[in-house]
């Protein structure tokens, strides 16, 4: 339980499942290729779960080795890297999110509390609440606001804007993104961007698919 997906019980074998069935983006297909073989690899080096792969990779002088052998030819093993840091995004700044006043930012961050992670490991139950806003005499209509604006930030690639956008169409929980049909929520969104001219262009379907499929991996913490 937590912000983040634990990444030590996620298994090598499962993440590669994962993989095989997960939506990626363009970019990141290349992941798909020769599973079996890229990951029966790792577990000769004695990889057993994600964290462990994820920090194999972070050493420099490894990741050089692994890029010249043959199975990791190519860009792969920098998109893989990638791909596991995404599972863990940077918290928002809760000074980002335009909907809440500068006093109430104020006040959080006098208690200590400037961004997302750091709200959520304050607000997991209505009581958890009550006493947070008793102690930063901020209301607790809006610290439940800011509570499911950082339930959502959790998601992978979901930052200040998109969070806002869910929050705004009544999709502000991580469950309710889980539920939520892909099609139906991606023309919801695409008609809101439009409208209210948030930024140029539309999100891909493919790309909601993906919110959604993240946020399923996430564990449900917080008592609304």
């Amino acid at each position: 339980m937590g912000y983040y997906i634990d990444l030590e019980k996620l298994s090598i074998d499962d993440y590669r499942l994962k993989l095989e069935s997960a939506y990626l983006p363009p970019s990141r297909i290349l992941l798909k290729e020769k599973l079996e073989e890229r990951f029966t690899y790792f577990k000769t080096l004695g990889i057993s779960n994600v964290k462990d792969l994820m920090q194999l990779l972070k050493k420099k002088d490894t990741f050089s080795q692994l890029s010249k052998q043959d199975v990791f030819a190519g860009d792969y093993l920098t998109i893989l890297l990638r791909e596991l840091n995404s599972t863990l995004p940077k918290p928002n700044k809760l000074a980002e999110f335009v909907s809440i006043s500068p006093e109430i930012i104020n006040n959080l961050e006098k208690a200590g509390i400037t961004n997302t992670e750091k709200l959520y490991n304050k607000v997991q139950t209505k009581s958890d609440r009550e006493n947070l806003s008793q102690a930063t005499g901020v209301d607790l209509k809006d610290i439940l606001t800011l509570t499911k604006l950082s339930d959502l930030s959790r998601i992978k690639w979901v930052g200040v804007t998109y969070a806002q956008m869910l929050y705004d169409l009544g999709v502000d929980t991580v469950e309710k993104v889980v539920s939520s049909d892909p099609n139906d929520l991606h023309d919801r969104i695409n008609r809101m961007i439009k409208e209210k001219k948030i930024f140029k262009g539309a999100i891909g379907l493919n790309d909601i698919k993906i919110l959604i499929a993240s946020a399923a991996e996430l564990t449900q913490d917080i008592e609304y």
